[in-house]
């Protein structure tokens, strides 16, 4: 296998697997995940049946309805989601109210392990921001907040003597008491290493 065509001889299930990373890298999946998870004892535990040994135990409550349509609603949140990412804030604060609404209407929030879910999967619908990597034309990343140019150094290729922002090659004058007027007195030089600390 060569290093230009990995994915084209990779096998199927290799493919598969890319592809379903690179799908889940572009929208809040764990998010959509643990919401739906949520759903799921929500709707379940008021009309499930369990057996022990030859005794039956029926959770089913008045709220019943109310149980079903909560656990369908953030079954529904989470696909929304994973496949409507604009709306990720509004899927977001309706999956955490209705997580909180399940505490009283189902079964304790379908006996906690629902409602945990869903406040996790809510949570995190908030808390996930669409990535938009940029880079400069010349390869390189750019990163928001960092310096704004206003007194810093571009680039320079390694090997390049040291020079003053914008001007690669030329040396850099010696340090010399009255270089800043007024602000001098107020500078600290280090001898040292030739840098001036303020």
């Amino acid at each position: 296998m060569s290093a230009e065509t990995p994915v084209q001889s990779a096998g199927t299930f290799t493919r598969l697997r890319l592809r379903f990373r690179d799908w889940r890298g572009h929208r809040p999946f764990w998010a959509g995940f643990f919401t739906l998870l949520g759903g799921v004892p929500i709707a379940y535990f008021p009309y499930a049946t369990l057996q022990l040994g030859h005794m039956s135990i029926a959770m089913a409550t008045t709220a019943g309805a109310g149980s079903l349509i909560i656990g369908v609603l953030l079954i529904t949140l989470g696909l929304t989601m994973w496949f409507q990412q604009a709306t990720r804030i509004f899927a977001g604060v309706a999956s955490i109210l209705l997580a909180l609404v399940s505490l009283v209407v189902s079964n304790i929030g379908g006996f906690v392990v629902g409602y945990l879910l869903a406040m996790i999967g809510g949570a995190l619908s908030l808390a996930w921001v669409p990535d938009k990597p940029q880079t400069e034309p010349g390869g390189r990343w750019k990163f928001f907040g960092g310096p704004s140019g206003n007194g810093a150094r571009k680039d320079v290729p390694r090997g390049t003597p040291e020079g003053t922002a914008g001007e690669a090659g030329r040396q850099h004058p010696p340090y010399e008491a009255g270089d800043l007027g007024e602000a001098d007195d107020a500078r600290i030089e280090d001898r040292d290493r030739g840098h001036r600390v303020g």
